[in-house]
């Protein structure tokens, strides 16, 4: 069930009603689960993380302020499914002045190495569009590959058994032992 709209913009940005502007569609496969994907994009230190831009937010809850890339982008939040889709007006500084806010939907859905994210990108502002499909594929899905992908080595390092941690420590030992005597 969806919360009820407090405008007639945020009700077509919901329904996904046509808007001026451009769209874009791009996706990537991630390591992680989409409950992780889903909380890490909202909660602004995870954020900040994954992306390497600083973050803040008022809350996961539909209507909530956010700021991402050190301010370089900002919103609110329209929709929010749990593990599954989150909706945004979403807008950059480099929206014309007196520009609309543009349409973010983040989907997600499990495949066999991860998650799928697609990033459904709407009204963007004329001419702009090939730049930000690019911008999500270098400063979001990029870096987000590789802060789940070290979530998960860490995640595998700890769950080890405590007699193989001991091993590698001493098979580690035992290599730096033999290069100090050959020196």
């Amino acid at each position: 069930m969806r919360p009820p709209c407090r405008t007639a913009g945020e009700a077509a940005s919901i329904r996904g009603g046509e808007m001026p502007g451009e769209s874009i569609e791009t996706e990537a496969v991630l390591p992680a689960t989409a409950k992780r994907i889903y909380d890490a994009w909202l909660d602004a230190d995870d954020h900040a993380s994954m992306t390497g831009g600083a973050a803040a937010s008022e809350g996961a809850v539909i209507g909530a302020r956010f700021t991402a890339w050190d301010g370089y982008i900002e919103g609110r939040h329209l929709l929010l499914e749990p593990g599954r889709r989150i909706v945004q007006a979403w807008r950059t500084t480099d929206f014309p002045a007196g520009a609309a806010d543009s349409r973010l939907e983040l989907r997600l859905s499990r495949t066999a190495r991860g998650t799928r994210v697609t990033i459904l990108h709407s009204r963007i502002p004329p001419s702009q569009g090939a730049s930000y499909r690019e911008g999500w594929r270098e400063h979001f899905f990029e870096p987000m590959r590789r802060f789940f992908a070290a979530e998960a080595r860490r995640r595998a390092r700890s769950a080890r058994p405590p007699w193989v941690k001991a091993g590698k420590a001493r098979r580690t030992a035992r290599r730096r032992d033999a290069r100090s005597q050959r020196r």
